[in-house]
């Protein structure tokens, strides 16, 4: 689970970014995986959620919450847990 401690103060400013998400109304699955889900199937779905984020005018803000608070799962920014980990330990 993320850290509530990372997460920005609870004003409407620091989050309004996400209203001009490309995925703003797209089912949450397309972004977060079940459980038992493995292979082709992830890979698919993970393209998906991908795709949407690379029209989405607000991908760097939506990577940067990500790394900033290290939302443990999901696709954030274009990224999954494993790119966003590679990601913190490359940039130190």
């Amino acid at each position: 689970m993320a850290s509530i401690a990372r997460l920005p103060m609870p004003i409407q400013e620091t989050y309004e970014w996400q209203y001009q998400g490309a995925c703003r109304g797209t089912d949450p699955e397309t972004f977060f995986s079940p459980d038992a889900e493995r292979g082709p199937r992830r890979r698919a779905r993970e393209a998906a959620a991908k795709a949407l984020c690379a029209v989405c005018p607000v991908v760097q803000e939506c990577l940067n919450h990500a790394l900033t608070v290290r939302e443990p799962y999901g696709v954030w920014g274009g990224l999954n847990i494993n790119e966003r980990d590679q990601l913190l330990r490359k940039t130190g």
